[in-house]
């Protein structure tokens, strides 16, 4: 699973034969330019989700339900739930939570609409952990997010994300329940594995997560384009014929006298 926030993206992803595409709430930070998730709401997530739905035509497009969208109440759970299937088109929300939201996800599924869980460094709640910081490390840690993951088996999802979980605890996760897991930094024991795409490919400058590594450096790149195409402007040698367009001379002729 890749994140994409944009048509483009979500085109090239699809075409890669990349099965699942989130619509991060991580547009927060890659997009936007926000130092957490937190200020992501339910209408930009809606309006990205949009626009990668209309880019795919073969992966599973989930939308990750923003801060505050699904903790209220039930019914505002349900209705916001709805929006993203109904107004986006995609094919299932994400959750962050385990337990705690356990009741949410049930009654979710039960309307019909699929559910990934998300469980470990669970970015909305970043206030609460101090920082991005491993999830799990003690017994009683460990305990709660292997409960977590069962407590989202039962409810109904369809597979749950592990964030930042020490491997060995992940691999057991993963052995202990019958839904997918989907890792990032969680190690190589989970059934698949799911990065934000601006790290994977170095757009993304402002940091490098521990759990991401940079296939590419498009930041360089674009770097690299745009500063000769400002020189070649200033310079006079963009645009040459080969991007310009012509006419009848004999117009220009009678408008010059």
């Amino acid at each position: 699973m890749l994140t994409a926030y944009d048509y483009v993206t979500a085109k090239i992803v699809d075409e890669a034969g990349v099965p699942l595409i989130l619509v991060g709430d991580s547009l927060g930070m890659v997009v936007l330019g926000y130092n957490s998730t937190i200020p992501v709401t339910l209408e930009v997530m809606l309006h990205h989700t949009k626009a990668v739905v209309r880019g795919v035509k073969n992966a599973l497009v989930v939308g990750d339900m923003p801060f505050m969208t699904y903790t209220v109440n039930m019914e505002e759970a349900l209705r916001n739930a709805a929006r993203f299937l109904q107004e986006t088109g995609c094919q299932a929300v994400k959750l962050e939570g385990g337990v705690t939201v356990a009741d949410k996800v049930k009654r979710i599924v039960e309307c019909g609409i699929p559910v990934m869980g998300h469980i470990g460094l669970t970015p909305q709640s970043i206030h609460q952990f101090g920082g991005h910081k491993i999830q799990g490390k003690t017994p009683e840690a460990a305990k709660r997010l292997l409960e977590d993951a069962m407590a989202l088996e039962q409810a109904g999802a369809f597979a749950v994300v592990l964030e930042t979980v020490p491997a060995p605890l992940a691999t057991l996760i993963t052995k202990k329940i019958n839904i997918p897991t989907i890792g990032i930094g969680a190690g190589a024991g989970c059934d698949g594995q799911v990065q934000v795409i601006n790290d994977i490919l170095g757009s993304y400058t402002d940091f490098v997560p521990k759990h991401a590594k940079q296939y590419a450096r498009i930041a360089d790149i674009m770097s690299d384009a745009i500063s000769t195409y400002h020189q070649e402007v200033k310079a006079g040698t963009f645009p040459t014929e080969a991007q310009s367009f012509t006419m009848d001379e004999s117009i220009l002729k009678e408008l010059d006298k």
